[in-house]
C-alpha cells in the first residue's frame, strides 16, 4: 500500500492514537504541535457522548487550522515538515495518490 495512503488512514478516528503520542502534525497546514494543544474533536453526538467506544473513535482537529488531518507520532509515520508536506501535496493540492500497478 502507498505510504501516504496508509498514513492518511490515521487521520480519522484517532483519539486513542493521539492520546498516546508525544508529537502531532497537521497534513493541511503542515504545523507541528503537542497533543495537549488539541482542543477540538469530532465524532461525538448527544446520543453517544457517554459511550467509551465512541469517545475513543473521535477525530482530532488541528489547533492551528481546524482541519481533521492530524497525525500523531504513535501512528508510526514521521511527524516532520518533509513528510507533512508530502501528505499536504497528496491530499490538499489535488495531486492524485495512485495505487501501484498490478503486476501481470
Amino acid at each position: 500500500m502507498n505510504e501516504l495512503l496508509a498514513a492518511f488512514r490515521h487521520t480519522a478516528n484517532n483519539h486513542s492514537q493521539i492520546e498516546g503520542s508525544r508529537l502531532c502534525g497537521c497534513c493541511n497546514c503542515v504545523q507541528i504541535f503537542k497533543p495537549d494543544d488539541i482542543v477540538g474533536w469530532t465524532g461525538l453526538t448527544i446520543d453517544n457522548m457517554l459511550d467509551p467506544s465512541a469517545i475513543s473513535q473521535q477525530t482530532a482537529m488541528c489547533p492551528r487550522c481546524g482541519s481533521e488531518a492530524v497525525l500523531g507520532d504513535r501512528c508510526g509515520f514521521p511527524i516532520n515538515a518533509n513528510f507533512l508536506a508530502r501528505m499536504n501535496e497528496a491530499w490538499f493540492q489535488r495531486t492524485m495518490v495512485r495505487r501501484p500497478a498490478t503486476k501481470r
